[in-house]
């Protein structure tokens, strides 16, 4: 069967890759559907800030936000939000194809691709549709753009290494560890170098500057407000020691995301043979080393500098080109024998990540009872605070005063969608008028400390809210329960 299959892949890889990345969309939009009872926190954040249409926020960039809104106006199923990080992912496969092909073939190309598959950042991780999954296909894009233009020169692609590079930058800021890289390899590879006196670096420069204008405006118009939560993610450095540990930490974390592409690829080292193709071109092979490996050693030094931590979860961009990189470098004829042991490696890979998230989901809340975010009772708790601030209030709920978390919830599955005061700091919704709220009315929710007793920090924007007797739901799997504080904040008209 795998060498049938294996057959088929080498005379008709285009379809093979359609019929892999098919499968892949389809497998992993139906699981998360399946198996999420309530959207995961990332969604729900999303769903919070993008309805607010604002050109920035006070954590990240909107564009991944304004995606799930459109998502949800068009179609108001949970199944499109998982449906969209799909299709984000899938791009991302299609253009480094495109990219590979030109270097290794059509049929390297797909073995590139299923390489890169084997990191859980496509396949386990990704339904939580966020700002890491909408960096990948502008990042592939800005690759193979790099790429052409160094190559052939033309205009149109280094307008498009500028477009992506801008584009890129509104999905997440992470993009300055590939920009940073790019722009040093210009200055130092003795071939790359020539190009500067060329008009297409400028070019990319212009049309990345124009791409990310509206957004840098507003960073500059906010003092920069997000770079402060950025700040926060990356642990602070206690000492010299941090300088070597924080770095180490990331890489051995990253090791452990890489080994199973690692593994798909072995067959093009093992068992070696005689038989090798075409050296790459030396050019080729630096820009895809770079490609490969640059943003990534960009990071591990930046780390090395500042002593500051690493979030394992930054990898996702990183290792977009290992799998391109890896065929390259193993010089291997990738012929029929080969190919099935990487497609039957690949399918044990799949299968084994598609089984964890089952086991996960489906197998293990019953056995050890651990808080999944998946399971959170956000429906029942939106219905039960909506229907309570009627009863006492008379008109629909408008806003509601939580955490992102509660409040979201909140926000997402009440029928009214109110807008949410997030944490109750004006300075995280700015895009709320506090007259308005006090004018129509709120409710304020918690799960986290004295459910008898408003939190300090909602207080002081609502001291007159009238506190609720606490209720209890439980967890959509069935397995413990949610109390829930809640007070009303009566409307002025």
């Amino acid at each position: 069967m795998i060498s049938a299959l294996a057959a088929w892949i080498e005379r008709r890889p285009g379809a093979a890759f359609a019929a892999f990345a098919a499968l892949h969309a389809a497998v992993w939009t139906a699981l998360p559907t399946a198996l999420y009872k309530n959207l995961p926190l990332d969604l729900i954040e999303a769903l919070t800030y993008g309805r607010e249409w604002q050109l920035g926020y006070d954590k990240l960039p909107p564009l991944p936000w304004w995606l799930v809104e459109i998502a949800h106006r068009l179609f108001e199923t949970d199944l499109a939000f998982y449906a969209l990080s799909e299709i984000v992912i899938v791009a991302t496969f299609a253009i480094l194809f495109a990219a590979a092909r030109p270097l290794v073939g059509a049929v390297g190309a797909l073995v590139a691709v299923l390489i890169v598959d084997g990191l859980h950042y496509f396949n386990y991780t990704a339904p939580k549709f966020n700002h890491d999954v909408m960096q990948l296909p502008f990042w592939a894009l800005a690759g193979l753009a790099f790429r052409s233009g160094l190559r052939r020169g033309r205009l149109i692609d280094w307008l498009l290494l500028g477009v992506a590079l801008g584009l890129a930058l509104w999905a997440k800021y992470f993009v300055v560890v590939l920009a940073v890289p790019l722009a040093l390899f210009l200055l130092v590879d003795r071939d790359a170098r020539r190009v500067l006196a060329t008009p297409g670096p400028w070019v990319a420069l212009a049309a990345a500057l124009a791409v990310m204008a509206p957004h840098l405006v507003w960073l500059v118009r906010n003092d920069f407000l997000p770079f402060a939560y950025a700040s926060a993610r990356a642990l602070p450095s206690h000492g010299a020691l941090d300088h070597l540990v924080h770095p180490l930490v990331f890489a051995l974390s990253q090791a452990g995301a890489l080994a199973p592409a690692l593994a798909i690829a072995l067959p093009l080292r093992w068992p070696p043979r005689a038989e090798r193709v075409v050296k790459p071109d030396d050019f080729d092979r630096r820009i895809v080393t770079l490609l490969a490996f640059g943003p990534a050693a960009t990071v591990i030094v930046l780390s090395l500098v500042t002593g500051r931590g690493l979030v394992a979860m930054w990898g996702y961009p990183l290792w977009l080109f290992i799998g391109l990189w890896l065929v390259m470098a193993s010089g291997a004829v990738v012929d029929r024998v080969r190919l099935g042991r990487i497609a039957g490696l690949w399918a044990i890979v799949f299968i084994g990540l598609a089984g964890a998230f089952v086991v996960n989901y489906a197998v293990l809340p019953a056995i050890d009872h651990r808080y999944r975010a998946a399971f959170f009772p956000g429906d029942r708790m939106a219905a039960e605070v909506a229907q309570r601030f009627r009863t006492a209030t008379g008109p629909p709920l408008r806003y509601v005063i939580a955490s992102m978390w509660v409040g979201g919830n909140v926000a997402h599955y009440a029928a009214e969608r109110p807008r949410v005061l997030i944490d109750g700091n004006p300075r995280r919704a700015p895009w709320i008028d506090l007259a308005d709220l006090k004018a129509h009315g709120a409710a304020v929710v918690w799960v986290v400390g004295d459910r008898a007793s408003v939190p300090a920090d909602y207080r002081a924007v609502v001291p007159d809210a009238r506190v609720g007797t606490p209720f209890t739901l439980p967890a959509r799997n069935g397995v413990g329960d949610v109390e829930v504080g809640w007070a009303i904040l009566p409307p002025e008209k």
